[in-house]
Formats: structure tokens, sequence, C-alpha cells
């Protein structure tokens, strides 16, 4: 037995095990300490999450040229009214799928029933094509050109051709082992007669499949004659050319159903424990990373076993066809899935058909024509994206903290509510992994984090929500530099974007600047492309002009980007050109252009743009000579959660030293028209649960240095800045009056709420509105009322760009 406890303590410290442990302990542990041990692998993998694929069936052909004994899949031609669905029928199934909310084309087809079935051929001949596997990629063809699904393809047997083919229209495949025993071929067992069920056969698949670095299933169907040996056999067999090639990215664990017109109709099926016990030992042998499933409706009154003995994923769900495979065995809905999941303490999230690790790698393992797609479709975290929301254009916010009926379980984690003890008492505590964790919250998870951080909130500003009166002015949208995320600024590829370039005349930013004052503004905030006209000169010229315009204004301008540049160019330190512009009337600065603190993610999206260091160093400065700043991060694009602590991470360790921040500004990544989303290398920005968690962890990581938390309404919407508001938002931002940079990048959202929408919203949420001025203060008298009567604006002049045009 001390033998067994060493084996257990090994495996449950995720140490691979061999041939000879696994069959000692497959032999001789209890079923109890596997499944003990299989839980804490998995949970070390996986945490709390438990994935399933929204998908629908598409069963392009019932022919096969095989004859399991267990199968009633398979049928011959005099049973089918057609040998294979129509394109037609192809889509009507997808199309339905779609309405549904799947994601996941699953395409299940016989092995080349065509060298068995003359109809096979004569039908294949009739739609064109000469083989089912030239058929499986045109249907895949189609399916991407018509719908938002994404293929996976289970067709049997490939060779090297098959499978490169099949990956240019699929973003995953699949063969399922079953066995890797040569005796079920032989006469009188199960795969007699099915040449493409030798193992052998089967592996060579999985071979080539790992040289073609495609994301493959495979899995084992247990109680069809095996042993328990050759259970393990089959499972070491898979690990094998897994180790080598890393591309299974999911194991299925199958149980047998009997099934009546079979062979095997009388055959006892394997019961619960044994599907515990292969579910622990394939934990066991592959570790905590690898993705294993037991299909739910195979195990309807099981789940939380199941989840016990090792399970991370449910595999496919569709609630729009049946399990062509097991058609007596209907899917789960998915509110009892999730509430069942619920109940054994784990979190029920979709995934797309292609599993996280492998889309956040798609260089490796997604063709290049399918990377946009994938992208496209899901989170930061690689799985699919929860709603249909997108910053700068949905007007709706999507219920994110679900309650699932009947799951009296729905609480917060215990880890989620470790951290959030700290919340308000010791941010210094929160570590990367802690941040990382908090941004992984879903269901009860993410209304907890929202809760605590909307506590905070209270306790730092009460129930009154500030907002400014300003207006942005974008003196020029000329840029030379070349960030990936940004619609706004031209340069000379850049015309194909909205807008034309354009550098405005001094005296239509003074006229702006007068009319901002005369509607009641506190403030402009003036930022622009780094122009190669201009220098450090052009700024203060800026800051003088408006200053001229309206003595009073606030002047909250120059990204840090463009404190460096104009610095450069009149070979001054950085800290004496921030004097100099304090001089000319600057007020504060915008912490814009922070985009991702992190340099691997700055690489990809600015690689020409200021390095982590050099922001900080300049907003540093800028707080050494009595400039404040506000911060910013700009989220939702190649970035991850990892990321985005490191970001909030900089910044309040950069308060700590300087106390010079007053605000942080989260902003969506506005995706529509950014060139790294036009190319294919983009999310589709952050979901709306993401977006939400950026302002709340962001109250609780940054409390007590910075206390206010603004949102911004042309990324969030209106009622999406609400539910911020509830999350640890305190401040509404500017009236704006002009808002270029997010409609340039395809935003919605309007250019300006004035103070009454402002009030009104606010009022909507039983909030009290405070009309602010850039530091913080109060807003007089005469502003707000000069704002509460603002004449409405007139149309704004867009001085065309020369390649002579200078401010000096």
């Amino acid at each position: 037995m001390r033998d067994i406890q060493t084996l257990l303590a090994r495996a449950a410290n995720a140490e691979r095990l061999g041939t000879d442990d696994l069959s000692t302990l497959a032999q001789e542990a209890p079923l109890s300490a596997l499944v003990e041990v299989a839980g804490q692998l998995r949970d070390q993998g996986h945490g709390d999450i438990v994935s399933f694929s929204p998908k629908v069936f598409i069963p392009l052909t019932m022919l096969c040229r095989d004859v399991c004994h267990y199968c009633t899949f398979a049928r011959s031609p005099r049973r089918l009214e057609s040998a294979y669905l129509n394109p037609e029928q192809v889509l009507d199934i997808a199309r339905a799928g779609e309405r549904a909310g799947c994601r996941e084309a699953l395409f299940t087809l016989g092995d080349k029933p065509e060298l068995r079935y003359r109809a096979a051929r004569e039908a294949l001949a009739e739609l064109g094509y000469e083989t089912t596997i030239d058929y499986l990629v045109a249907m895949c063809e189609l399916v991407l050109k018509e719908t938002s699904l994404l293929p996976h393809v289970n067709p049997g047997v490939l060779t090297a051709d098959d499978l490169a083919r099949l990956r240019r229209v699929s973003v995953s495949q699949g063969i399922m082992l079953e066995s890797a025993s040569q005796r079920l071929c032989q006469r009188g067992e199960v795969h007699f007669g099915s040449p493409d069920k030798n193992p052998d056969v089967r592996l060579e698949t999985l071979r080539l499949a790992g040289e073609a670095s495609v994301p493959f299933t495979s899995g084992i169907l247990i109680g069809i004659g095996e042993t328990r040996d050759e259970r393990i056999d089959s499972l070491l067999k898979l690990r094998e050319v897994h180790e080598r090639y890393g591309h299974i990215q999911e194991l299925i664990i199958q149980n047998f159903r009997a099934k009546p017109d079979t062979k095997m109709a009388q055959a006892p099926e394997p019961d619960l424990d044994d599907l515990m016990w292969t579910l622990a030992m394939t934990r066991i042998a592959f570790g905590p990373q690898m993705n294993i499933q037991a299909p739910p409706n195979l195990s309807p009154d099981a789940y939380g076993a199941l989840i016990d003995a090792g399970l991370n994923d449910w595999g496919g769900v569709s609630p729009v066809t049946p399990d062509h495979v097991n058609p007596e065995a209907p899917w789960p809905e998915l509110v009892n899935l999730r509430a069942e999941t619920i109940a054994a303490g784990k979190r029920l999230v979709p995934r797309l058909a292609t599993y996280p690790q492998y889309l956040l790698d798609p260089t490796k393992w997604l063709d290049k024509a399918l990377r946009p797609r994938c992208a496209q479709s899901m989170d930061t975290l690689g799985f699919a994206r929860e709603d249909s929301w997108v910053a700068g254009q949905s007007s709706h916010a999507p219920s994110v903290g679900l309650t699932v009926p009947g799951a009296q379980h729905d609480e917060p984690t215990e880890k989620i509510l470790r951290i959030l003890d700290r919340a308000g008492s010791d941010a210094t505590a929160f570590s990367e992994d802690d941040i990382e964790r908090l941004f992984e919250a879903r269901g009860a998870d993410f209304n907890a984090v929202c809760d605590a951080a909307d506590t905070l909130r209270a306790k730092r500003n009460g129930d009154v929500v500030s907002y400014v009166v300003t207006r942005n002015i974008n003196y020029t949208n000329v840029c030379y530099f070349k960030c990936q995320f940004c619609a706004f600024s031209k340069g000379k590829a850049s015309e194909n974007l909205r807008g034309k370039p354009y550098d405005l005349d001094l005296d239509e930013v003074q006229r702006r600047v007068r009319e901002a004052w005369d509607r009641g503004a506190t403030e402009v905030c003036m930022q622009g492309g780094i122009h190669p006209g201009y220098t450090g000169n052009t700024y203060l010229t800026l800051c003088r002009a408006a200053k001229e315009a309206a003595p009073d204004i606030h002047i909250h301008a120059f990204s840090p980007l463009e404190i460096s540049q104009g610095a450069k160019t009149l070979g001054l330190p950085v800290s004496e050109f921030l004097i100099a512009l304090k001089e000319a009337g600057l007020g504060t600065l915008p912490g814009t252009a922070a985009e991702i603190l992190d340099d691997e993610v700055r690489d990809i999206i600015c690689p020409d743009k200021l390095r982590t260091q050099e922001w900080i160093d300049v907003i540093e400065a800028a707080h050494g000579v009595g400039l404040k700043t506000t911060s910013t991060i700009m989220f939702g694009h190649v970035d991850t959660y990892r990321a985005w602590a490191r970001h909030l991470l900089h910044l309040r360790t950069l308060q700590s030293r300087t106390g010079g921040i007053t605000e942080f500004v989260p902003l969506p990544f506005v995706h529509m028209e950014a060139p790294i989303f036009r190319k294919g290398f983009a999310r589709e920005g952050a979901t709306f649960r993401e977006a939400v968690l950026m302002h709340a962890v962001a109250r609780l990581v940054l409390d007590p240095g910075i206390t206010n938390i603004q949102t911004s309404w042309t990324k969030m919407g209106v009622e999406g800045a609400k539910a911020c508001l509830s999350a640890g938002a305190n401040d509404l931002g500017g009236t704006l009056m002009n808002e270029s940079i997010s409609r340039a990048a395809g935003a919605a959202h309007g250019q300006e709420l004035d103070p009454t929408q402002m009030e009104r919203t606010l009022a909507e949420i039983g909030r009290k509105a405070r009309q602010r001025t850039t530091l913080y203060g109060d807003s007089s008298d005469e502003r707000r009322e000069s704002s509460m009567r603002a004449q409405p604006l007139l149309e704004v002049v867009l001085t065309p760009a020369t390649k002579a045009a200078r401010v000096s």
C-alpha cells in the first residue's frame, strides 16, 4: 500500500508516470483514491471551468464501408432517402444551428463509403465530386462562406493529403482510436470486417495529423470487449503520439451503449464506476492540461460524478440536432447542464471547435485563412465570446452574471472570496495571479467581483457620479507611427480608412475653444497624431492659442508620445519641455498612448511607439513638475489577462511613488476599422463581461491610490456605462462635443452626450450627478448654467493636410 500511496502522491504532483506505474495504479489503487487525484489534477489545469461546445451535427453521409458490431449510425443505401445530404440540406442545418447560438458545425460521416457502395459513387458523381473527402471539403467551404460557424470534421482514416486539404477549411479534425487492441479486429470481435478500425491505421492518421499541426480529437470507447489493461495500452499509445506532436486537443472517454438490431444488443454496458475509473486513469496518464470529456447524454444522472473523476469538458451539445451516433440519448438542456455543473462547484463555459491553447497559438495550429474567423469568435482566454456585444456599437447591456434556476450552489468560489477579502484594505497584496483570476470571473464569481468593487466605490465616492463638460480637439490625424490598432491616424496607406488627412488651422482651433467655453466647458482635451511637420514649438503654440481664445479654460492635452516627440525635436529633456508647456498654459496630461503596459503586447500592436518604461518615465516626469495626469488602458485586441494585470500593477506602483494620477479610464478596443483587425490578427474587442470587469478589477487593485474610475460612454454605450457604474466606476467622463478617435475606428455612439443627457442617465440608476473640473473639483455655478443652456454646435472645419503643414 505504501508503494500505491507514493504513486498517488507522484500523480497528484503532476509527475509523468510510466507504463509499469500506471499499470500498478490501475490494478491496485482504489477508485476513490484515483478519483481524488484526478480531480486535483483537473483543478490544476482548468480551475473551476468546465467547457462545452454549442454545436450543430451535420451527418453528411450515413454510409460507411465498415461494419462495427455496435453501430446504428452507419446504414445501407436502401435504408436512406439519399446517400449524401445535398448542399441546401447542409446549409439548412448549419443555419438552424447558427440561429440557436451554435458556434461549431460538426461534420459526422462514415468512412469512405464509395469504396464499398456503388450508390455512394453514383451520388458523388451526380454532386460533381469523386470522393467523400472532396465533397466534405466543399461543404466545409460552404458553411464557412455562408455562416459564422467553425467546421470540425470526423471523416475517419485520412491520408496526409486529406488532412492538409481539410486543414484549410476546418479548425479541427478528429478520429476516435476506440481501442489499440488488435484482438478486437479478429473474427467474432467488434471490429472484425472493419478495415478502418485497425488501430495501426488509426494511429497513423493521428501521427500524420501531428505532423500537419492539426488540432485533433481522439479517445477510446469503453465496454466493447476490451480489458482494462487494453484500455491503459490504448491511452499510452495516444499519449506517445501526443507527446511527440502536442496536437491532441481532447480525449473523449465514451461509454458503450447497447442498441437494438446490432450484434451487441445484449452486451452489458459499462457501469458508472467503470466510466469514472477510466476518466480518472486518463487524467492521471495525461496530466493537468489535457482536455478530457465524456458525453453527458450517455450518463444523464451522473454529471457531478464525472466531474469528480477528472472531466473538464462536456463535448458538443446541440440545441438543434440529435446525437446521430446515440440517437436514443437526448442532449441535456443547457440550463440543466449549467445547473448540474454549478452544483458540482464548477462554471460552464462555451468554447469553440478548437480549444483555447490552440486558438491562442494560431500561427502554428490554424490555417492562415481561418485565423481571422477564430479571432473574431473568441474571448481573451480563447473561449467562445459570450454574446454579440462589441465596444463602440452595441447599445444593449447583456446579462453576464447568470442566476441559474434550481442551482442552489451558485455561489462565489473560495479562491475569489479570499482575493476579495483583501480589497480596500491591503491592495498591495494583489499579485499578477490574483488579478488574472479576477478577470476570469464568471457567473457568481463575476457578481462577487462587481459587488465588491461597487461597495468600495460607494465607500470612496458615495452615490455621486461626476462628469466634466469638455471638448475634444484632435488637431491633426496625420501620423507617421504605425500603430496597428489605430484607425484615426492617417499615413501613406490609410486613405482607405474613414476620413481624410487634416491639420487644423490655428483659427479653427481657437474657434472651437471659444465655442466650448461659451457652451459651459471647463476643459478642452487636445491630442493628435504625430505629424512629421510638428515640433515641440507646435504644442507650445497650441497651448498659447487655446489660452488666448479662452483664458480660463483648462488645457488637458498631449499624450506621453507627443510629449516625448516634442521634447526630442527641441533637444530638451522631457521635464524641461513639460515646464515650458506648463508655462504656456498646459494644465494636465491625458494618460493615453499607454495601450497595454506590457512590451510583449506592444511589440505586436505598436512596435515603434514608446516602450512601457518610457511611458512611465514621461508620466512620472509630468508629476515631478506639478502636472497631474489621467491613466488609461486600451484592451481587447491581442492582449491577455496577464498583460492586463501587469498594466494595473505598473499604475499602482507609479501612483504609490508620485500620487499624480487623477483617474483610470478603461478603453475597450473598438475593432471595426482598426488595421490589426482588418488584417485578421485581432479579436473583436473585449466581451461585455471583460469590459465590465476591467472597471471592477481596476477599482479593487488601484485603491486607495486611484479612487476615480471613469467609464467611457463612447466605447461602452450609455447602457454599458450604467453597468460599469454599478461595478466600481464613479465617473462618466466628458461630454466631448466632438469625438473623433472612437468614431474613426467605427464607433456609433454619437459625438456628444450633453449635461442634460448625462444627468438623466444617472438619475435612471439612482445616482446623483456632479459636474466637475479636470482635477475633480466642483464646476462653478456659472459654468453649470452655461452648459445647461448651450446652443447647438456649429459645423467643424477640417483643414486639409499638406506636406508643408506646420504650426510654429
